[in-house]
């Protein structure tokens, strides 16, 4: 048997989830609680195979929960079922370690199979969690690939402003003419997109850029 916990500070919906589980007949619910200090007080007592928890709940709410499990508890799978939509907090929920996101208004048949996955170690990924996953991934490789549009005295040009080096001493450095680099700079923020320097910046720390020794897109 799948031994399970359920938080949610909703009494109704905890019996009912507790009902649609219970049916499946190799589901049974341990116990149910109605907050997430409550559930990291369960899971210290006793062992579970999944935690179903709703995110939002008073005090301490379904995400930080999760946070404080995945601490104490790595290998315990965690639900997390809300009544928002997937594209809101799905990829926070699994990015903290949950191992699927549930929509509130999902099939009792998703339900069950998202419970038998976790225990199984799965992930359970519904099709619009999966949708947000590639958009996020298609975000990232757009904003990876940008800078490589960049030629290669662009992109040197690129890493001196990344560094906070002045016009002149950007032009001292690449022997070039102060208005050759600010050619440079305008064609450089239009190619990647950007508005300022301080922008490039940005999208150089984040994408740690800055400083190398080396031409990443290599």
């Amino acid at each position: 048997m799948i031994r399970v916990l359920i938080a949610d500070d909703h009494a109704v919906v905890c019996e009912g989830l507790a009902k649609i589980l219970s049916s499946s007949g190799d589901i049974e619910v341990i116990a149910k609680v109605s907050s997430g200090a409550a559930v990291l007080q369960q899971i210290r007592k006793a062992d579970f195979d999944v935690v179903l928890m709703d995110l939002s709940m008073p005090g301490m709410d379904g995400l930080e929960a999760l946070k404080q499990i995945k601490a104490e508890r790595p290998k315990l799978p965690v639900l997390l079922f809300s009544m928002h939509a997937e594209d809101q907090y799905a990829l926070r929920c699994i990015k903290a370690g949950a191992a699927g996101y549930l929509n509130k208004a999902c099939e009792k048949s998703e339900l069950i199979e998202a419970v038998r996955n976790a225990a199984e170690g799965k992930k359970h990924i519904t099709p619009a969690v999966a949708e947000c996953l590639a958009s996020e991934i298609d975000q990232e490789v757009d904003q990876a690939l940008s800078h490589s549009l960049l030629s290669d005295r662009e992109f040197e040009v690129f890493k001196l402003i990344a560094q906070g080096k002045a016009p002149r001493e950007m032009a001292k450095t690449m022997k070039l003419s102060p208005k050759t680099i600010s050619t440079y700079r305008e064609r450089i923020l239009q190619k990647m997109g950007l508005g300022t320097n301080a922008a490039l910046m940005r999208y150089a720390f984040e994408n740690h850029l800055a400083g190398l020794g080396r031409d990443p897109r290599g």
